[in-house]
């Protein structure tokens, strides 16, 4: 496993983590010893960037990471845990009760990095409530650093302006090869300022790994079933874009999960990938994103099969 530094800090963490949603109903994995395995995977091969949130599968999810943990013995000092609170969470006092019930779940003293999961748009809280919440959280012990998912930069900078002692560590998006919004601002942003950017969703919810027809997509019973990526005229653009990919790894003697992780490796030393592993072999594929390196040449060629694509998420017409 490759390794680097989590945001501005000298805190040392790998090149790939284990995003943990799939630890719910959302996406099925509710038999804890199933993920269990799938942690204890991850940590053997040094993947110890476990990734979670407050809602999924309400609390099981946390729940799940902090019993493995427990059970398989591992100090705590050798997982860095990564979780979310809700924006219909983040009133001041609302902050503190959410955190401590994570905590419990987790069946830890402290988390190492928390997130604003989304803002709290529908609730009007006032961003400086919440960010001296969560900057009394780290004097107090509790939380050791801090951060925002699916914030705009505009809105980012406000959160930085209400802190006063401490800053914004990490930034958690949604980056893959088919959906490179990020790069736009996002990344530019946290390369300037220091910041880890965790990308989710980083194989694009299984769209480009050449596992599916266009029958296939109407029969998904899961969260892909309202993912615009898998409508056809969507899907039918990502499936050329597989074909690429296909031909590269083979170059390689990679998955496509691998050289589409890779990808993303190479596009930013400030990215961070945390694919969701409903297993441990999905995790040793995952893990083998790295100690690798696609070519200058083959990274263009998937640059630009990419900017190819004309996705749109509008369905109601």
């Amino acid at each position: 496993m490759e390794y680097t530094e989590f945001g501005s800090t000298k805190e040392k963490v790998p090149r790939i983590g284990l995003g943990a949603w799939q630890f719910s109903d959302a996406w099925g994995v509710t038999d804890y010893q199933k993920a269990k395995a799938a942690i204890a995977k991850a940590l053997e091969l040094g993947m110890n960037l476990i990734d979670t949130a407050m809602v999924y599968g309400n609390g099981m999810s946390e729940k799940f990471i902090g019993d493995a943990i427990r059970e398989l013995g591992v100090p705590r000092s050798e997982v860095f845990i990564v979780t979310k609170i809700p924006g219909h969470f983040l009133s001041y006092d609302d902050v503190f009760r959410a955190v401590d019930g994570s905590l419990r779940r987790l069946q830890t003293s402290f988390i190492d990095a928390l997130e604003a999961h989304w803002p709290p748009a529908w609730h009007n809280i006032p961003t400086c409530e919440y960010a001296r919440a969560f900057e009394r959280l780290i004097e107090m012990g509790k939380v050791r650093y801090i951060g925002l998912s699916n914030y705009p930069v505009a809105l980012i900078e406000e959160f930085r302006y209400c802190l006063s002692r401490h800053d914004v560590e990490v930034l958690e998006l949604r980056y893959n090869i088919v959906e490179r919004q990020a790069e736009q601002q996002h990344i530019p942003y946290a390369e300037a300022n220091s910041m880890t950017v965790l990308a989710w969703s980083p194989l694009a919810q299984a769209a480009i790994l050449g596992k599916y027809t266009l029958e296939d997509i109407t029969k998904f019973n899961d969260v892909r079933r309202n993912n615009p990526l898998f409508r056809p005229e969507n899907y039918s653009q990502i499936l050329q874009l597989v074909e690429e990919l296909k031909e590269v790894a083979k170059k390689y003697d990679k998955t496509l999960s691998q050289v589409a992780l890779n990808f993303l490796l190479r596009a930013s030393s400030a990215v961070l990938p945390i694919p969701g592993a409903k297993s441990p072999e999905q995790v040793e594929e995952n893990a083998g994103a790295t100690g690798w390196a696609l070519s200058y040449e083959d990274w263009r060629r998937l640059d630009e099969a990419s900017k190819r694509l004309r996705i749109s998420y509008v369905d109601i017409l």
